[in-house]
C-alpha cells in the first residue's frame, strides 16, 4: 500500500490516530522540535508543506507569521480533520503528481512523508522550480539505515547501497516506503541547485528515555534525517 493511500485505509488511519493521541510516536518528543530548530523565521514567508497529515506543522508556522501557507496532503481522511487558521490553504494532491506556479514559495517544509516519494529527484527538481532565488527547503525522513534492510529488522543492517522500495508492516501489511542513501539524498540536492545548510540525525537524550521509555531503542541508531537547504540564486 502506497503513501496516497495509505492514509485513507481505515485500519491504518485508526492505528495511527491511536498513535499519535497517545504520543507513542517519534514526532512530538523527537521530530518536530528537530524540525523546527532547522527552519527560518516564518514571518512574511509563503510556504509550501508538502504531505500536511492534519496540518500541525502548517498551522504553526501561520501562527509564527508566515504569509500564507499552502498545505499538500493525499488524504481526504487526514484533510477532514485538518485545523483551521486563515493563512492556512489546504489541497488535496499527490505530492508525487503536484504542480504549482514557478517562484511562487520562499520556504518548502516537509515533516516525514518524502520516503513514501519513489521519484525523489523529479521531486526536488519541481521544488527547485517552485522556490524564490534564495528559497530554503527543510525536511526530515526516516534514516537510510532504518529504511534499509530488504526485510525489517531492529538490530541488522542491510542492502543500504539498493535503493528502491521497501514494504514493511505498520498497523496493515505491505507498506511501500522508499530507500536512498544520504549521499544519493544530498546529490539530489546539489544537482537541483541547492546548497546544504544542514544536516540532523537526532536521537534521544538519556533523561527523555527515562520520561519516554519507548524510545529507548532510537539511542541505538538515528531514526531520523533532517536536511535544510537553501536554493542558490
Amino acid at each position: 500500500m502506497k503513501g496516497a493511500e495509505l492514509y485513507d485505509d481505515p485500519v491504518f488511519l485508526a492505528g495511527y490516530q491511536q498513535l499519535r493521541r497517545e504520543r507513542r510516536g517519534l514526532n512530538d518528543e523527537l521530530e518536530i522540535p528537530a524540525l523546527k530548530a532547522l527552519l527560518p523565521p516564518a514571518a512574511g514567508l509563503r510556504v509550501l508543506d508538502l504531505g500536511c497529515g492534519e496540518g500541525g506543522l502548517a498551522q504553526w508556522l501561520a501562527e509564527a507569521g508566515a504569509a500564507e501557507v499552502l498545505a499538500v496532503d493525499a488524504s481526504a481522511s487526514m484533510l477532514a480533520n485538518a485545523g483551521q487558521h486563515p493563512r492556512v490553504r489546504y489541497h488535496r494532491s499527490d505530492i508525487a503528481t503536484l504542480e504549482l506556479a514557478l517562484r511562487s514559495f520562499d520556504l518548502v517544509v516537509s515533516s516525514l512523508a518524502l520516503h513514501y516519494v519513489e521519484d525523489f529527484d523529479g521531486l526536488v527538481g519541481r521544488i527547485s522550480r517552485w522556490l524564490s532565488p534564495g528559497g530554503r527547503f527543510v525536511f526530515s525522513v526516516e534514516h537510510p539505515v532504518i529504511t534499509a534492510p530488504v526485510q525489517e529488522s531492529a538490530d541488522r543492517l542491510d542492502s543500504y547501497a539498493n535503493e528502491g522500495p521497501r514494504q514493511r508492516k505498520w498497523f496493515v501489511e505491505n507498506v511501500v516506503k522508499y530507500h536512498r542513501t544520504v549521499s544519493s539524498t544530498l546529490a539530489a540536492l546539489r544537482e537541483h541547485g541547492f546548497q546544504l545548510d544542514m544536516l540532523a540525525e537526532p536521537q534521544p537524550s538519556e533523561a527523555l528515555v527515562r520520561r519516554s521509555p519507548h524510545l529507548a531503542i532510537h539511542r541505538e541508531r538515528p531514526p531520523l534525517l533532517l536536511v535544510a537547504a537553501t536554493l542558490r540564486p
